[in-house]
């Protein structure tokens, strides 16, 4: 869980570009975010199993 004042840091205007921290909007999380859903790795994982995100499923092979 990201502390409030690196959520505050991150929602800032950045200096340069290249510098925008995207979170995950359920935990915070800034690593491994996969911007198609705005949430991180894990958040997506639970979610998708729930079967809260609509037409993603699990798949094996």
């Amino acid at each position: 869980m990201a502390t409030y004042a690196q959520i505050a840091k991150s929602s800032r205007k950045p200096k340069y570009s290249t510098r925008i921290v995207r979170r995950c909007w359920n935990c915070g999380r800034r690593r491994g975010f996969i911007g198609a859903f705005n949430l991180c790795r894990i958040c997506f994982r639970e979610f998708a199993n729930a079967g809260l995100i609509p037409g993603v499923r699990k798949s094996s092979w």
